[in-house]
């Protein structure tokens, strides 16, 4: 029994373990819709100090912080490479604000918290009031996911996030020289020198490795197969060089580097970017299990009334003040303000390098140093649970979500385009129609809709457009292969399952045939552009009806021997937009969108306020 415990878990199984944990929890929260960092926060404290399964620092022993600081590093690196300065846009204000006054203005003020509050020495205070700035990539990506915010709100949270952090960690290094000035009598000279030198070099190799790398790249130098390798290992290379000079300055210069390569106009920038977000998705699970899982009861357990005052203080004061001083007297409105405020989730910067840095001050004989783990992890814990719960709500309140119910996109204008589009607007969700063709685009107009003229693919409409508002895209210009383009370049950013397109016209001959990879799902009757026009022009139409107990599927098919099912939403606002081989829901409330031939209004027939047919008795009168 003893052999077992000292021995722990296999390293192998620990990996598997931490694996499973991790991507379920973003499984099982994305099926229940929701926080997938509180899910894994509490998967990593049942096997850790809860069940006892998994032990990290016994497991994994030496390699435990290399393996954080490589994993911070490349996640840090991903946030880099999404930031490309157009898409800051009406937000750059609000950016810079937030970093050069409302960082060292946090800085201060968490600073106060963790004395006052926490009871810290200043010397703990300093230090780890520079990380507490940090707002954390890991935490504010899943997030803004969910809410679903408007572009400038959901701009400021990631900037700020992205680039605070490496800001935050060199903050924390910059009060730790002072600290061993100040206990060993050093030169100040020395010190403020040495941290300059690492700063510059940190800047100069992140640039120097996005630079190297676009030019490699620009000019074939290397070959299609190696880029993401190539890639990898060069930000590794920048990260430990880095490091090696100025502790902690390797976040800075993996920042700098992604966002050279964001900002360069690569022609495999969308490749590497979706490599990287499928490899932080893994990271970020991994890291968050870890780092739960990590935590011992004992240092759960010292957490006490002193420990609640200090994390109200920092969501309630430490956060909001610094942040509304910065962006005041903005062009930024003041519901923004508020939910950027309110709005400070901490991640995993926070708690590995807090850890870090707690250790050496405790080496150098600071008393509390210690306890600095422990604050960290209560801190991350509290807001990671709380924002998760409560940033949906917020931003619903000061009217900060980008929609309530996602709608559709639809590529291409047209006749069927617009009456689709009409239909789907009866169901009050959002829609746009895109066409390249202004001409395409009148009836849309005309109709009211939405519209954006221009290739919906190109860098206007993703700078343009709030892409968060639409979860499904219909391609259904009168090019199969625009279509087939828009479809498969779209597939990875809305899911597979959210992309449809009209049937191509020679897709039955196999000499066109494409593969399965290319083009999006079937919908409707799965015809081409002007089979589904022709049916329009011959006196179809789209109309809406509503599902119950009375009036099933059954009885809307006897009604509507000719219908074609379109789209189904359900009670709870979940829209299905179905192929020629799906059923319809039959869940009660659901509405659903089919096409079926004109008819002549009956006495009978009724409509609702939202244009519904309805009931009369127990009939479905003209269905």
């Amino acid at each position: 029994m003893a052999v077992a415990e000292t021995s722990g878990l296999d390293p192998v199984l620990g990996f598997a373990l931490v694996g499973v944990l991790g991507v379920g929890s973003q499984w099982l929260a994305w099926r229940l819709r929701m926080p997938a960092i509180v899910l894994m926060l509490a998967a990593g404290l049942v096997v850790g100090p809860g069940l006892g399964l998994l032990d990290p620092s016994r497991e994994f022993g030496d390699l435990m912080q290399p393996m954080l600081a490589i994993a911070v590093a490349i996640i840090l690196f991903e946030g880099g490479l999404t930031l490309n300065f157009q898409s800051l846009s009406d937000a750059a204000t609000g950016v810079r604000r937030l970093v050069l006054i409302g960082g060292p203005l946090g800085w201060l003020a968490s600073s106060a918290a963790l004395h006052w509050a926490a009871g810290l020495s200043w010397e703990s205070s300093a230090v780890f009031g520079g990380i507490m700035i940090v707002t954390g990539p890991t935490v504010i990506a899943p997030l803004l996911r969910q809410a679903r915010l408007k572009r400038r709100p959901a701009a400021l949270l990631q900037w700020e996030a992205i680039v605070n952090d490496p800001v935050g960690a060199l903050a924390a290094v910059l009060a730790f020289e002072v600290v061993v000035v100040l206990r060993d009598a050093t030169s100040v000279g020395a010190a403020i020198t040495d941290m300059v030198v690492g700063i510059a070099m940190a800047v100069a190799l992140g640039a120097a490795g996005g630079w190297g790398l676009a030019r490699a790249f620009r000019n074939a130098l290397v070959p299609e197969y190696m880029k993401v390798p190539v890639l990898f290992v060069l930000l590794l290379a920048v990260f430990a060089v880095s490091d090696s000079i100025l502790h902690e300055s390797g976040l800075l210069a993996v920042t700098v580097m992604g966002l050279w390569i964001a900002n360069a106009d690569l022609p495999s920038y969308a490749e590497l970017r979706r490599f990287k977000e499928h490899a932080t998705i893994l990271l970020v699970s991994g890291v968050f299990i870890l780092m739960a899982a990590n935590m011992d009861r004992s240092t759960l357990l010292a957490m006490n009334w002193t420990t609640l005052l200090f994390v109200v203080s920092v969501i309630l004061i430490a956060r909001p003040l610094p942040v509304l001083v910065a962006l005041a007297f903005s062009n930024i409105p003041w519901r923004e303000r508020l939910l950027v405020a309110f709005t400070g989730p901490r991640g995993v910067v926070l708690v590995a390098v807090a850890g870090l840095f707690g250790e050496r001050l405790a080496a150098l004989g600071v008393a509390d140093g210690d306890r600095i783990a422990m604050l960290a992890f209560a801190l991350v814990a509290a807001t990671v649970v709380l924002h998760g719960f409560t940033l949906t709500p917020l931003a619903r309140l000061l009217g900060q979500r980008a929609t309530e119910t996602p709608g559709v996109m639809i590529v291409g204008g047209s006749r069927w385009a617009t009456a689709l589009g009409l239909a789907l607007r009866k169901l009050d969700l959002p829609v746009l129609v895109s066409d390249p063709n202004h001409a395409h685009l009148r009836l849309a107009r005309e109709a009211g809709l939405d519209t954006f003229w221009g290739d919906i693919l190109s860098e206007a409409a993703e700078h343009k457009l709030d892409f968060v508002t639409y979860d499904k895209v219909i391609a259904a210009t009168d090019n199969d292969a625009y279509n087939t383009l828009v479809a498969t370049d779209l597939a990875p950013e809305f899911g597979r399952e959210h992309v449809f397109q009209l049937k191509r016209m020679r897709q039955a001959s196999a000499r066109h045939a494409l593969p399965a990879t290319l083009g999006g799902q079937k919908i409707a009757a799965d015809e081409t552009y002007f089979e589904a026009n022709a049916r329009l022009a011959e006196g179809w139409e789209f109309r809406v009806t509503k599902l119950s107990a009375e009036f099933t599927p059954e009885h809307w098919r006897e009604r509507n021997p000719e219908g074609v099912p379109v789209a189904d939403l359900g009670p709870g606002g979940t829209l299905r937009l179905l192929g020629p081989e799906d059923k319809v829901k039959e869940t009660e409330d659901t509405r659903l969108l089919f096409l079926a031939p004109k008819r002549e209004e009956r006495k009978e027939d009724r409509r609702d306020e939202n244009g519904n047919d309805t009931l009369k008795g127990a009939t479905a009168a003209g269905r």
